[in-house]
C-alpha cells in the first residue's frame, strides 16, 4: 500500500516530512510513503507581508484541502502555521516529541541580543517577534524579512540586516544550530502557539491513518499545545495579535504563561497558570480567562482594528 503525504516544497518541509517518515518506519511500519509536493499561498506570495492575506492558514489551507478530499492520505506540518480554529472533517493525528519552543538571534557578528548596537537592524517576519524586539531593545531598527530559513540568513551574511530572529526547531531541522548567536530565553521572547512542534493531519473518518499515526503521538507535546492552541482560538489570536504562549508539562503538573503585546509596544499583558496534565482544557479555560481579566480584549481589538504592514 502506498500512503500519500501532502507537504510543501521547501527545505525545511521536506525534513519534517522525511523525519515523520522516520518516525513510522522506525515503529515498524512496511508501507510504502509517498510525498505529494505543494504550494500554498504563503509559498506563492513569498515576499508579501502575511498580514495583508487577511486570512489564516496561508501555509496549509491547500494542503488540507487535498487531505479532505482524498488526493492525499494525511499531511506534515508546523504546528505554529495551523490556525486553532481547527477542521471539522481533519483530526490532529499525531503529534510528536516537540523540538524546542525557543527563538534564537542569529547576528552577522556572533553579538548576542543584548551586545547589539543600537539602531542596528533586526529581521523578523513575525510582528509578535518585532513586538517583542521593541520591547526590550526599543533602540533597535526591527524591519520585516519574509523567505525560508535560507533567505534569511542570507540576507543577515550578506550585510542587509545586522540580526535575524528565527524559530529554534527549523534552524536545527536544518542543520545550521552553528550560526546561532544566541537562544533567546522564553520569559522575553515567548513562542507562538504550538512552536517547535510538528502535525500529522488526517481525515477524522480514515481510521486506518488515524491508528497509524496515533503511534508515534507524544502526551506531553500534545498536552502542551492543546492548551496554547485553546488559549489562541479563546481569545482569537491570530497572526494579526502579537500573542506568545508557553506551555510545559513536568510529570503530572501541566504550567502555562502566555503575554500580549500593546500597538504602542509600552503595554504588555502577562499571565501564568498551573493545573494537572491529565486536564490541559481546564488550565487552557484559566488562562485565557485571566488574561481576559487582565485587560486582553481592549488590546485584541486595538491590533484587529489597525492595519498593520508586516
Amino acid at each position: 500500500m502506498i500512503v500519500k503525504i501532502g507537504t510543501r516544497g521547501s527545505r525545511l518541509s521536506l525534513i519534517q516530512t522525511d523525519s515523520v517518515i522516520d518516525m513510522l518506519r522506525r515503529i515498524g511500519s512496511d508501507l510504502e510513503f509517498q510525498k505529494v509536493i505543494m504550494k500554498t499561498a504563503g509559498d506563492v506570495f513569498r515576499e508579501k507581508s502575511l498580514y495583508s492575506f487577511g486570512a489564516k492558514g496561508i501555509f496549509e489551507r491547500e494542503i488540507n484541502l487535498a487531505v479532505i478530499e482524498g488526493r492525499v492520505d494525511f499531511a506534515v506540518h508546523s504546528l505554529k502555521d495551523l490556525p486553532s480554529e481547527e477542521y471539522d472533517e481533519l483530526g490532529l493525528a499525531a503529534i510528536p516529541k516537540r523540538e524546542s519552543p525557543n527563538d534564537v538571534l542569529i547576528s552577522n557578528s556572533r553579538k548576542t541580543f543584548t551586545e547589539l548596537k543600537a539602531n542596528n537592524i533586526v529581521g523578523t517576519s513575525s510582528v509578535r517577534r518585532m513586538m517583542q524586539i521593541k520591547l526590550h531593545r526599543p533602540d533597535l531598527r526591527v524591519v520585516r524579512l519574509r523567505g525560508n530559513v535560507e533567505t534569511r540568513l542570507r540576507k543577515a551574511a550578506n550585510g542587509e540586516f545586522d540580526a535575524v530572529v528565527l524559530a529554534e526547531a527549523g534552524v536545527k531541522r536544518l542543520g545550521l544550530q552553528d550560526k546561532v548567536s544566541e537562544r533567546l530565553p522564553l520569559n522575553m521572547f515567548v513562542p507562538a502557539p504550538g512552536q517547535g512542534a510538528l502535525v500529522a493531519v488526517a481525515r477524522k473518518d480514515d481510521d486506518k491513518m488515524l491508528r497509524l499515526l496515533s503511534k508515534i503521538d507524544d502526551r506531553e507535546s500534545r498536552n502542551e499545545c492543546v492548551v496554547e492552541r485553546i488559549v489562541a482560538s479563546k481569545l482569537s489570536g491570530g497572526c494579526q495579535v502579537p500573542m506568545g504562549i508557553i506551555a510545559h508539562q513536568t510529570g503530572n503538573s501541566l504550567s502555562a504563561y502566555s503575554a500580549l503585546y500593546s500597538i504602542d509596544g509600552r503595554k504588555k499583558i502577562a499571565c501564568n497558570i498551573e493545573g494537572k496534565s491529565d486536564n490541559a482544557s481546564d488550565v487552557a479555560e484559566r488562562l485565557a480567562n485571566k488574561l481576559l481579566e487582565f485587560g486582553a480584549s481592549g488590546i485584541i481589538d486595538e491590533w484587529r482594528k489597525t492595519k498593520v504592514n508586516w
